[in-house]
């Protein structure tokens, strides 16, 4: 059965819950006339099955950052913020391309892992589309660092989403926000119960003329408009006392303009004949993506004594469709590319927890996932000859590939508490990656300590051996032979396959309660690797290309603090990185020739390397009987990502440099007033980059970067949101 299908019928499933009046089992007695105690019986059960299902996975001896309803809140836009910009907040979170979501944690180049209520998410094709909405999170958490056995394949980190339920959320609201870059985004949620179902909803639109990072330093972009739609709903049915049958499904559709830079000179035009003045202007270009994606899970969860356990199916459908300007494309390019790749992916996760004795826990589980990307292109080129000059009119190569990937895992792990201050947590995975270009497996220890030095002091150690297969949807999948004596052709021609990342990982870190509103803590690692997996933008598409670099080494530290008093909270994270690589040995046809040479024995930055990342953030809530007030404001900054420079002979060094460090302000306000029971207004108004800085994201220079990026300018937003 195709993804397609699979995903249709639990969109029907789930649509069907919200409304369907659960009936009562022949066991079990009718239910009485006061629906009061079943109720407290249904809130009682569903909070015991939500403690089991956070014992059948903890995060044992990981670093883990929480963030909560109120967190959100407390950031410049709230929950209309983009998903990314909260994570952003996140200790050894560096920023990238804020629109499209690009996250860097602890010097690797996404590698990140998304779960819903401890299901995981399958992987989207790379893009722009910011599917995830704060606004259906409960809270969630950014883990990282020696990850326990049941966290396999994408290891830089773990972003677990618990979702708002009908059960412990009911009632709805609506929202409309807008502002700067001509924003205007309304939403919705509505969540409540029926019987022994519940269910949550969550919906939005949004429409912002800023929807990729401005390619100039200007205050607006020319030709950057983006539409995106979302969807998320979450049901819920108690089965008995025990047990439950969670059932999630997703869609987003998002369009992006891809923005224009002013003054480029053109080269050739579609005839062959070289470029006149005047006859195309790069600020006039229409280069276009559209993406979507949907998901749907089905998760069966039994809490049994001393064993627990969860059982999810779960199947997705994503698809990018870049589209080029025909004329213009040649013009400046020599190539129009006309893209369009999808990704099908169906499988199932299995976790269990089984208490053995007040010191052995064991937990065990299972992961299988199938993909099946299909990319199709029409590429229009020039004839050329021995030096790249065009010889005749430009003509259209067609290509259609298909990509397979067959993600298998398996692990065990004991939870040993060997006394009442320290705990172990000792285990190990095998994991097989089976691909259309690659065949690997591994077996991969893992060991964690926790120690209560006092109780105000913890430490934790640890060590992970990862196995991190390429993302099959970022694998270049035509041949490089083909475009030979085109404008397309590569002056590299050696492409050998992607493969899997094996790695050694070490974590140390402490933790210190200086009374009970200040706390802070350091935390450092160690990552060595073989063929390190890197991804960038090649060519002219905005379609991530993935390659490996034979050796890489990653190492860093961490500063957090936080501060709470009554209604006042403050925070403070610092981070050092280092990210580096040696010898490219997949995928060269992708780099200069000169670039590869230098790249083989030498040492370089990844591109995504930043040395220093900080953010800072404060907020204060008046409560009054009639509503409340809230200020909050944070700071954020990076010394600046990865670009070129030049050595004193004049070759090139990849990544030898940065761009310059950056500093951004955000300021906001927002205002309750509270109306009968549940009923309230909430106004906010928040100013992004408060002193208007114009800073660079990237130079258009670097491995793997094709174009200039600008951050966000000075922005004014406001909202209205109504809650019952």
């Amino acid at each position: 059965m195709s993804s397609s299908r699979i995903f249709s019928l639990l969109c029907l499933f789930s649509a069907v819950g919200l409304h369907a009046q659960t009936a009562p089992s022949p066991e079990s007695p009718p239910p009485p006339v006061d629906k009061t105690p079943v109720e407290l019986d249904k809130f009682i059960v569903t909070g015991q099955l939500d403690e089991a299902r956070d014992n059948i996975a903890p995060t044992l001896g990981a670093t883990s950052f929480l963030i909560g309803q109120q967190q959100i809140q407390d950031l410049p836009q709230g929950a209309d913020a983009p998903f990314s910009q909260v994570l952003l907040r996140a200790p050894g979170v560096a920023g990238d391309s804020a629109a499209n979501g690009d996250l860097h944690l602890r010097g690797e180049h996404a590698n990140l892992q998304y779960r819903i209520n401890d299901v995981l998410l399958p992987e989207g094709i790379s893009g722009f589309g910011l599917e995830l909405d704060p606004r259906f999170v409960n809270s969630m958490q950014l883990i990282t660092g020696s990850l326990p056995a049941q966290y396999g394949f994408r290891t830089a980190g773990i972003v677990d989403i618990q979702t708002k339920s009908g059960s412990f959320d009911p009632g709805g609201g609506f929202s409309l926000y807008g502002g700067s870059f001509d924003t205007f985004r309304p939403s919705f949620e509505s969540g409540g119960s029926v019987g022994n179902a519940s269910y949550f909803i969550d919906g939005s639109y949004e429409h912002n003329d800023l929807g990729i990072e401005n390619p100039t330093p200007s205050a607006k972009a020319l030709h950057d408009a983006t539409d995106q739609s979302r969807l998320f709903s979450y049901s819920s049915f108690i089965l008995d006392d025990k047990s439950r049958l969670n059932v999630m499904a997703s869609i987003s559709d998002s369009k992006f303009q891809v923005p224009d830079s002013p003054g480029l000179p053109a080269g050739t035009s579609p005839n062959g004949q070289p470029w006149l003045p005047g006859t195309f202007d790069s600020a006039k270009l229409d280069e276009n993506q559209h993406e979507q994606n949907y998901y749907g899970v089905v998760t069966y969860q039994k809490s049994a004594g001393p064993l627990d356990y969860q059982l999810s199916v779960f199947g997705r459908e994503s698809s990018v469709h870049f589209t080029p300007d025909p004329i213009g494309d040649l013009f400046f390019n020599g190539v129009a590319s006309d893209v369009n790749r999808q990704l099908q992916s169906a499988g199932l996760q299995g976790d269990g927890s089984y208490a053995l004795n007040d010191q052995h826990t064991l937990r065990s589980g299972i992961m299988l996932l199938n993909e099946s990307v299909s990319a199709t292109s029409a590429t229009t080129v020039f004839p050329v000859d021995a030096d790249g000059n065009p010889t005749g009119p430009a003509f259209t190569l067609a290509d259609h590939s298909t990509l397979h990937g067959l993600f298998a895992g398996v692990y065990l792990q004991d939870e040993w508490k060997l006394t009442s201050r320290l705990t172990a947590n000792y285990g190990a995975r095998f994991d097989v990656f089976n691909s259309s270009f690659d065949h690997e497996n591994q077996l991969s220890p893992r060991l964690n300590f926790v120690y209560k030095l006092t109780t105000t002091t913890t430490v934790h150690a640890g060590y992970a051996r990862y196995f991190t297969p390429p993302p099959v949807e970022d694998v270049p999948g035509s041949t490089v032979a083909r475009f030979e004596g085109t404008s397309n052709a590569t002056a590299e021609t050696l492409d050998d396959p992607v493969k899997a990342e094996r790695s050694d990982y070490f974590d140390v870190g402490v933790t210190q309660k200086f009374s009970s509103r200040f706390q802070a803590g350091v935390d450092t690692y160690y990552k060595r690797a073989k063929n390190q997996l890197d991804d960038g933008l090649f060519g002219q598409t905005l379609i991530l290309s993935a390659f490996n670099y034979a050796e890489g080494k990653v190492y860093g530290a961490e500063l957090t603090a936080s501060y709470t008093d009554g209604e006042f909270s403050a925070y403070a994270n610092l981070a050092h990185s280092v990210a580096q690589g040696r010898d490219w040995n997949s995928s060269q046809f992708l780099f200069d020739p000169a670039d590869l040479a230098y790249v083989k024995n030498h040492w370089i930055f990844l591109d995504h390397d930043q040395a220093l990342t900080g953010s800072v953030g404060a907020s204060y809530h008046w409560v009054e009987n009639h509503g409340g007030t809230r200020l909050y404001a944070d700071l954020l900054y990076g010394s600046g990502l990865r670009n070129d420079a030049t050595a004193a002979d004049g070759s090139n060094i990849p990544n030898g440099g940065t761009v310059p460090p950056y500093a951004t302000l955000n300021l906001g306000v927002e205002q309750t007033f509270k109306l009968r029971r549940n009923h309230e207004w909430k106004v906010r108004f928040d100013i992004v980059n408060l002193t208007d800085k114009s800073y660079e994201l990237r130079d258009g220079s670097g491995v793997g970067v094709n174009a200039a990026q600008y951050g966000m300018r000075r922005g004014f937003f406001g909202s209205v949101d109504y809650t019952f």
